[in-house]
């Protein structure tokens, strides 16, 4: 059964802990707590060569198949919290901090393009003894699970691609700001997250305003790691490359995109299906970049519908 936190629980939480005079750090910890716990999740550690990688994981294991979920640039595993709880009553879920992302180690001096990326997924899953996954994915993370899908055909069950990067055929708004020199997606000062949220999302999920504040203050703190990151991904000259491994993906394929996603345009979608043998597309009335966190009811039923496990 699904077991998402719902507003009046965040309402509640939030006027409490105001009460009782707890920092904002004290506020935001215990939400996401709530939310995990909720979702039927716990937040585990594995250390992988040098790397600490954060994860969450079922708080009890189910007789079911894992899903293992890989969020996109800049954001975390908590992304994923909402969709979750539509599925840890049925599955065994997993979702990854990536290196130099949410609790996850952040070195500067390492590979971070999508092939480097797609390597540390086939050795965190590997360090968790997860094989034979489902693996979601969404955009930077849709990217690096459609290249982990075509590097690892026999560890697949299925992929789903919530509006992945990695084709550009049809640019967005936000490639006309990068190119003017403002990037959206890295919040370098007071308001920018807020800004960010408002850019990526349509359909904004309510955050009480002590969470979404330390969340801002842990984005802008993270903006040299981002910057990094960001710049990989960009100077890789890698679409035609990318668009040549999808080609090979044997998994069953996916592919979820909101039609008003402002961060990549959602005709690339065709893109990918014409690419990927055998893929669907499912586009998104009135979702924006992250259908996952704005509609993840509606995302876990596109899911268990294609794999042909309906919810009872």
């Amino acid at each position: 059964m699904p077991r998402p936190l719902t507003r009046n629980l965040f309402l509640i939480l939030t006027v409490s802990l105001l009460l009782s005079a707890c920092s904002r750090q004290g506020i935001y910890e215990t939400a996401i707590g709530l939310e995990r716990s909720s979702a039927g999740l716990e937040a585990d550690t594995v250390t992988v060569d040098s790397l600490d990688i954060a994860y969450l994981r079922n708080h009890k294991a189910v007789d079911g198949d894992t899903i293992v979920m890989i969020h996109g640039f800049g954001a975390n595993k908590d992304n994923w919290t909402r969709l979750a709880g539509h599925l840890t009553g049925d599955f065994n879920v997993y979702a990854i901090d990536l290196p130099g992302h949410g609790e996850s180690s952040k070195p500067i001096d390492i590979g971070y393009r999508l092939e480097d990326q797609a390597g540390y997924v086939a050795q965190i899953l590997d360090a968790l003894s997860v094989d034979n996954a489902h693996i979601m994915g969404n955009s930077m993370g849709g990217a690096i699970t459609a290249l982990y899908a075509a590097n690892h055909p026999g560890k697949v069950k299925s992929a789903v691609l919530f509006d992945p990067a990695g084709i550009l055929e049809y640019e967005s708004e936000l490639v006309d700001l990068v190119m003017e020199g403002d990037n959206p997606l890295i919040p370098r000062k007071p308001g920018d997250f807020e800004r960010l949220m408002e850019f990526a999302l349509e359909k904004e999920p309510f955050v009480p305003w002590p969470i979404m504040g330390v969340m801002e203050e842990r984005a802008i703190a993270n903006r040299e790691v981002n910057e990094v990151i960001f710049a990989a991904i960009r100077d890789a000259g890698f679409e035609s490359d990318f668009r040549d491994a999808i080609t090979e993906i044997q998994a069953p394929v996916l592919i979820i995109w909101g039609k008003e996603d402002r961060v990549i345009n959602y005709r690339n979608g065709e893109v990918f299906a014409e690419a990927i043998p055998g893929s669907r597309l499912e586009l998104m009335e009135g979702i924006g970049h992250a259908p996952m966190v704005e509609a993840p009811a509606e995302s876990a039923e596109l899911f268990r519908t294609f794999i042909g496990q309906p919810a009872e």
